[in-house]
């Protein structure tokens, strides 16, 4: 598999790469991941770099990637080292080291878009570059129904759709006592020094909720300036915040395990929505932006609620209804819970398995 992006990096595309690893390797099959990797990252045994990464924005974030003369050296020799039955590009239209790949052979390839937008200019306007290598991939898999139409609007063909997954067995969090807050505990988890993951909307809406819920406790996980994101905050309800930082599988578990409410204030740029379904798989109600992607992995609203996204008035109107309606929040973890083992890895493996199996036989 080629990740284009480097894996020192939290992200949903460098996650489904490793658990999709990961998942191949426990069922026996040999699997090579080559990707951009730092000088102090730590990586599993299973992963090559294809160099060191570089910071360039992209999709309303900043990627970290690899490219250039070095990269593609690297690529062409793993590529030639490896005899692989399939090649699992992710991200080809990332300048990294995934198109590098399909610039570099002729396959059997494999390729998952993740990324959806409501308008690509850019990636409209590197169509005609990237269509030669683009040619070369024998199956296509789009991480959801919106990728898949950005796909197909930009660059042609048709894919498969086989959303992202998870273990959910590792969801079976325990809540920490010192986590939890009186009048209910509200969690939220994601980079903080990234607009577009909407903590500003959240912290927004936090007087207002105290207002309501003095002993309320907001729980904030992610790396970035909590000092800075602290002090945008009235001193009269920062303690009811706590800044947990970068916090492992276990930590997170428990962190949403222990939630009255998960909320996703995301402004946009989000192509499916992987947190949302760990939350559900732990067990936390679920209240999101109706972004695209949100909606569809929330079913229109039925598996959790959705709000305008930026509006830290109707999030905080949505949020108090909630949390004085246990019976409501009940209801949404239960359907959570049973939605969620769709995406587990056990059933999602087979289906790509298939794809596989389709392109190596051609």
């Amino acid at each position: 598999m080629v990740c284009p992006y480097s894996l020192g990096t939290p992200g949903g595309v460098q996650n489904h790469v490793r658990d999709l690893a990961e998942a191949l390797l426990a069922l026996g099959h040999e699997v090579s991941v080559l990707a951009p990797v730092d000088d102090t990252d730590a990586v599993p045994p299973y992963v090559v770099s294809s160099g060191r990464a570089v910071g360039v924005p992209y999709n309303g974030s900043v990627a970290r990637v690899t490219f250039g003369p070095r990269t593609a050296a690297r690529v062409k020799s793993w590529l030639a080292e490896g005899h692989f039955d399939v090649v699992h590009v992710h991200e080809p239209t990332t300048p990294s080291a995934s198109i590098i790949a399909l610039w570099s052979a002729d396959g059997p390839f494999v390729a998952t878009f993740h990324t959806w937008q409501v308008r690509s200019r850019a990636m409209s306007a590197a169509a005609g570059l990237l269509r030669p290598a683009l040619e070369k991939i024998d199956a296509r898999i789009a991480v959801s129904e919106n990728a898949r139409s950005m796909m197909v609007q930009h660059i042609g063909g048709e894919a498969v759709v086989i959303p992202n997954g998870l273990y959910t067995d590792r969801f079976q969090g325990t809540p920490r006592p010192e986590w939890q807050g009186d009048d209910g505990t509200i969690s939220f988890l994601g980079r903080m020094d990234e607009p577009r993951k909407g903590l500003g909307v959240l912290l927004k809406a936090v007087p207002a909720l105290v207002a309501e819920r003095p002993q309320l406790r907001v729980l904030v996980a992610g790396t970035g300036q909590a000092d800075e994101a602290r002090r945008s905050l009235p001193a009269s309800c920062r303690g009811n915040v706590l800044f947990l930082g970068a916090v492992d599988d276990q930590a997170r578990a428990d962190m949403l395990a222990g939630s009255d409410l998960y909320v996703a204030p995301h402004l946009g740029g989000e192509s499916f929505g992987i947190v949302l379904l760990e939350a559900m798989a732990a067990g936390a109600p679920v209240l999101a932006s109706d972004l695209a992607a949100f909606r569809q992995v929330l079913d229109g609203g039925r598996l959790g609620e959705l709000f305008e996204p930026g509006d830290s008035n109707e999030l905080t109107a949505r949020a108090l209804r909630l949390l004085s309606t246990p019976d409501e929040r009940l209801k949404l973890r239960l359907a959570g819970l049973s939605a969620v083992r769709r995406y587990d890895w056990s059933v999602l493996l087979p289906e790509l398995l298939s794809v596989y199996e389709l392109v190596a036989r051609r």
